[in-house]
């Protein structure tokens, strides 16, 4: 069996088709809508959206109590099997029951041994309710995006570099310092001609738009300083 002259089919087999769908297309693809994922709210809308920052794995505090733990549990462990063995329990063990015996409870030891529990349990208690992370600002989470598989932080010192390029980027500021903090962002510039007052318009108009595109859960109060530069 040959084929026709000019043709490029192979000589058995079906004819290959010029375009193969690859995947069927859902209902609605083609819309506006389903193109790209919407931005997030405003910052004066809804900002509990994504706001939480992701929890810190506490690596060390967790490492530094189950070594005490370990410890602690290890030493009185083969202390008892020694006693249930039939030897004497260890002198240090005596020592400790002797002491707490009888010590008052109003004793300096007894107080102080207390007040270092309490603050190392207050502190175990702080790290497992609260989420850490500080240097991290939360970003708003796209609208259509589920919120618990998609959340981005923002490192502080990143939002200061970029909020401090774009108040170089202002006429007349020769220097930029800014600092980042969780609700206020503080930023000094030096001028070096131009009228200061213009400036620090025109660098807090900057600085907002700049805080703006970073799309933050909670944007800081900007506070904005221009001062004309000492020659």
């Amino acid at each position: 069996m040959t084929s026709a002259p000019g043709s490029s089919t192979p000589a058995s087999g079906p004819p290959w088709p010029d375009k193969v769908a690859l995947a069927k297309e859902p209902a609605g693809a083609g819309s506006p809508e389903h193109d790209v994922p919407r931005a997030g709210p405003a910052p004066g809308g809804d900002r509990r959206r994504g706001s939480h920052r992701p929890w810190a794995s506490r690596r060390v505090p967790a490492a530094l109590v189950a070594l005490v733990i370990l410890a602690a549990a290890g030493a009185v462990l083969c202390d008892v099997i020694a006693v249930r063995a039939g030897r004497p329990a260890a002198a240090w063990r005596r020592h400790l029951a002797d002491e707490l015996a009888s010590r008052p409870v109003d004793d300096v030891w007894m107080l102080t041994g207390a007040a270092i529990a309490a603050v190392l349990g207050l502190w175990l208690i702080v790290l497992a309710l609260t989420p850490g992370l500080r240097r991290r600002l939360p970003l708003r989470t796209p609208a259509g995006w589920p919120r618990p598989r998609l959340r981005a932080t923002l490192d502080r010192d990143g939002a200061a570099c970029l909020l401090r390029d774009a108040a170089l980027r202002v006429p007349g500021v020769s220097r930029a310092r800014v600092r980042v903090r969780r609700h206020r962002i503080k930023a000094r510039a030096d001028v070096r001609f131009r009228d200061p007052s213009q400036v620090q318009d025109d660098l807090t108009a900057a600085l907002q738009e700049e805080r703006d595109r970073l799309a933050l859960c909670r944007p800081p109060r900007l506070v904005v300083r221009a001062r004309r530069r000492a020659t």
